[in-house]
């Protein structure tokens, strides 16, 4: 692990939104995985001032999300759909053709989750994928677990992921219970992996991930056995290392 530890969110985006911009300018057909969630938007929009500045340009890359919530359609306001497309795909040159995410409104689910992980094998797999980390853990969707999930699958979320992301909506009914999320093999064979993490409330799980022993239970521990993984984290998430 190449584990950086940064003063802030602020300095944290910008040098997450520099190695993804590296990884695209060094090979222009780039396959990036990308990740929902608040960590990631200060990321995006530093990525949206490199395109915007002629320093990168995304015309030839493809990406393919980690997961969407099983049971939203692509248009409904909180779909992961949404959130990229708003904060990533529609601010920078992306095809929209070249954006891939799970069907959350699939019916047969089991299709859909060999659909997208056959997707991602046709393009030839993942070059560098971001992955925020959930307070329990949680990489993806993967939660706390006792096996580590191979392939894209159907996921149950846990109270604490759903309570996590209730500020995206109106109250915790609304959030769905399941979602389609790549395995934990599925992220493990990305060439790159570039984790990050701010804020006091991530502080328990970074170092359960970075010192403690690899473990299902904290599905984000499996990242001690990647090649080429960087954790970018702040003082605060650093702060029980």
């Amino acid at each position: 692990m190449n584990i950086q530890v940064v003063q802030n969110y602020e300095q944290l985006s910008r040098i997450a939104a520099f190695m993804i911009a590296t990884q695209v300018i060094s090979k222009p057909n780039s396959i990036i995985g990308t990740a929902t969630g608040y960590t990631a938007l200060g990321v995006y929009s530093s990525l949206v001032e490199h395109y915007e500045s002629g320093d990168a340009d995304f015309s030839k890359v493809q990406i393919f999300n980690l997961d969407e919530y099983w049971g939203l359609d692509k248009d409904h306001v909180q779909s992961h759909y949404n959130f990229i497309k708003a904060n990533i795909v529609d601010q920078i040159n992306i095809p929209i053709d070249s954006f891939n995410i799970p069907n959350g409104a699939a019916v047969d689910v089991f299709t859909e989750c060999k659909r997208f992980e056959k997707s991602i094998d046709k393009a030839g797999g993942i070059d560098m994928q971001l992955l925020g980390l959930g307070r329990n853990g949680h990489i993806g969707f993967n939660e706390p677990s006792d096996y580590f999930s191979p392939y894209t699958y159907l996921v149950e979320l846990s109270d604490t992921t759903r309570e996590a992301n209730s500020h995206f909506f109106r109250n915790i009914n609304e959030i769905p219970r399941e979602a389609i999320s790549m395995g934990i093999g599925t992220i493990m064979r990305a060439r790159k992996i570039l984790l990050v993490a701010s804020g006091i409330e991530k502080a328990s799980a970074v170092r359960q991930m970075i010192a403690k022993k690899v473990t299902p239970d904290c599905p984000a521990s499996i990242l001690q056995f990647h090649p080429d993984v960087t954790i970018l984290i702040d003082e605060a998430a650093a702060s029980l290392l």
